[in-house]
């Protein structure tokens, strides 16, 4: 199927958008799509999205909403929250956040108050915005504990962050990152937080699927609360989820007034707390993703992810690069150039010149700046979506060094590995884009 046939409203209504969906489509189907955070949507979840559920406004929650006309949109909600609880075993659910951010606020929202200390890992170290960094509100209107990696081996210290969690006594602990390729200890972080009596929140927006797997330990049964967004590996739409516990255990000590327990102060931080009317039609491919990710398949391609990120790494190393953390458990694999004349951002723009799509990032122990860094951020979820494997990862490695022996003067080589890329995934199928024939 064409995108003419496909939009055929927009390319005769609208034909500057149209063309810049045209545009989009190529670059996604004739480069490598290596951000960690992106894969390939369905066209179910695509389908979804562009479902007559735009339209309807259902502030509220199911069966207790400030519009008329919300039957169907309850029964789809409510599909989607019992979808969730069945795909990750949580006893809560909430659909409505519009993203991972707001998810992430809510949660605060709900179990801290301003100036409270909440524990993360620093942007620097592999962490995310919204675990306290300083730009972010979380860094703003929270006091950030922050506990990092070891810069010689990468990996974080769980002795340590015990220590600095008894020593600083945090009311939020977040174990999450968005740029740390090992696992997370959820059992040893949840030791530490019951110590302090803090609030343990994963962020599994990274991860998720890996999760759903198997091949990542399950932080659902040791936290309170578990967020995460539905895009990223998981394949679905730009949209956030909160899982959590129904009862606060911390709920005489901290909130003894209340006559709400964590899953509605959750329920009630998200709507009216932070936002209004719910996107159903994201909600509508929320649901569609989850029932795709019960599925023997998608468990298969989870595996392959980690598989595909552990292959890419044995050919970078043997290659003669470093790698973050001595290598992945994940879907993510962070180059090193800490010992190189080049930069993350070098090597960065140099990829993308040739038709890999990556960040520059920073590394535990960088001494460069955010805004240069000494890293690079690859993963491999979408090429996984496109049916890779792992000796699909050894041309992947071998394009990347190609690059980097050529970084300061790119232009000699990015005609020719660009249209190598372009000419390997013909032989792809990519969703959305390049389709089978069904």
């Amino acid at each position: 199927m064409s995108n003419a046939e496909r939009f055929p409203h927009l390319k005769a209504n609208d034909p500057e958008v149209y063309q810049l969906i045209q545009e989009q489509c190529e670059l996604e189907s004739s480069t490598l799509k290596m951000i960690a955070s992106e894969s390939y949507a369905t066209y179910e979840v695509m389908e979804a999205c562009g479902s007559p559920f735009t339209n309807k406004y259902s502030e509220g929650y199911p069966d207790a909403r400030y519009y008329e006309g919300n039957q169907v949109t309850d029964k789809l909600e409510n599909l989607a929250r019992e979808r969730g609880k069945k795909l990750f075993g949580a006893e809560h659910f909430n659909v409505q956040p519009y993203s991972g951010s707001p998810a992430n606020h809510a949660v605060y929202r709900a179990v801290v108050k301003p100036g409270d200390k909440i524990m993360g890992m620093p942007v620097t170290d592999g962490g995310h915005l919204t675990h306290g960094w300083k730009v972010s509100f979380s860094g703003m209107d929270y006091v950030q504990v922050p506990y990092g990696t070891n810069p010689e081996t990468g990996k974080i210290d769980m002795d340590q962050v015990r220590e600095i969690a008894l020593r600083e006594r945090p009311k939020l602990i977040w174990a999450g990152t968005s740029a740390y390729p090992l696992k997370l200890d959820y059992a040893a972080f949840a030791e530490i937080a019951k110590e302090v009596d803090a609030y343990l929140v994963a962020d599994i927006s990274h991860i998720n699927s890996l999760v759903i797997a198997g091949v990542h330990p399950d932080p659902v049964p040791y936290c309170d609360v578990v967020t995460s967004t539905s895009h990223k590996m998981l394949r679905g739409p730009r949209a956030g989820f909160v899982m959590s516990k129904i009862e606060d255990r911390y709920q005489q000590k901290y909130f003894p007034t209340s006559k709400f327990n964590l899953a509605q102060r959750i329920d009630r931080a998200v709507f009216p707390g932070l936002q209004g009317g719910p996107h159903m039609h994201a909600i509508a491919a929320m649901a569609t993703a989850f029932a795709y990710a019960m599925t023997d398949e998608f468990k298969e391609y989870g595996k392959q992810i980690v598989k595909n990120a552990r292959a890419l790494v044995s050919a970078i190393i043997e290659k003669g690069y470093a790698v973050a953390s001595g290598g992945t458990d994940t879907h993510l694999v962070v180059l090193d150039f800490r010992k190189e004349e080049f930069t993350g951002k070098d090597v960065s723009q140099a990829l993308a010149k040739c038709g890999i799509i990556a960040n520059f990032n920073m590394v535990p122990g960088d001494q460069r700046k955010p805004s240069v860094t000494s890293g690079v951020r690859l993963g491999t979820p979408s090429l996984t979506s496109l049916g890779m494997k792992e000796n699909d990862m050894l041309k992947v490695a071998d394009w990347i060094d190609q690059v980097c022996k050529n970084v300061y003067d790119i232009d000699k080589v990015a005609t020719r590995i660009r249209g190598e890329i372009a000419e390997f995934l013909k032989g792809f199928d990519v969703p959305g884009i390049r389709p089978k024939l069904i």
